[in-house]
C-alpha cells in the first residue's frame, strides 16, 4: 500500500452551524453539503467533514468528542496575515510564531483553539529559515 494525502478527516462538533462559520469565517474554508444533508468544509484538494455530537454517521470513532483533535493546516499567506485575521475576528493566538518541523522540514507555525477547544496550527513553509 502506498498512501499518497490525506483527503479528509471527520471532526465531531456540539454546534456545527458554530463550526462552519468559524472555519469559512475565519479561516476561509468553502461549506458544503453532499451525501443528503450531510455538512463539511472544502479547501484545497481537502475536506472536513463535520459531525454532530451524539449523532454521529456511522461508521465512527471508537469515542468520537469534540475538542479532541490537534489540526495543521499550510497556508501561503504570511503568518502576520494569518495572525491579523485571527485577532479580527477575536481569536486568541495560543502560541506563535514558532520554528516547527513539519512533514515537509521547518516551518513557521501559529496555534489557536476552534469552539470546540481543537487546537488549529496554522503553518507556513516559505516563511521557515
Amino acid at each position: 500500500m502506498k498512501i499518497d494525502r490525506i483527503d479528509h478527516i471527520v471532526l465531531t462538533a456540539f454546534d456545527v452551524e458554530r463550526t462552519i462559520d468559524f472555519y469559512s469565517r475565519v479561516m476561509g474554508m468553502e461549506p458544503i453539503t453532499f451525501a443528503g444533508g450531510r455538512r463539511g468544509l472544502a479547501f484545497g484538494r481537502q475536506k472536513i467533514n463535520l459531525h454532530q455530537a451524539g449523532r454521529e454517521y456511522e461508521p465512527k470513532a471508537l469515542k468520537p468528542v469534540p475538542g479532541s483533535l490537534d489540526l495543521c493546516f499550510i497556508t501561503e499567506t504570511p503568518l502576520d496575515g494569518v495572525i491579523a485575521r485571527l485577532k479580527e475576528n477575536g481569536i486568541v493566538v495560543v502560541d506563535g510564531p514558532v520554528a516547527k518541523t513539519g512533514a515537509l522540514g521547518p516551518m513557521t507555525s501559529v496555534y489557536f483553539r476552534d469552539p470546540d477547544g481543537n487546537l488549529i496550527e496554522v503553518s507556513n513553509y516559505a516563511a521557515a529559515s
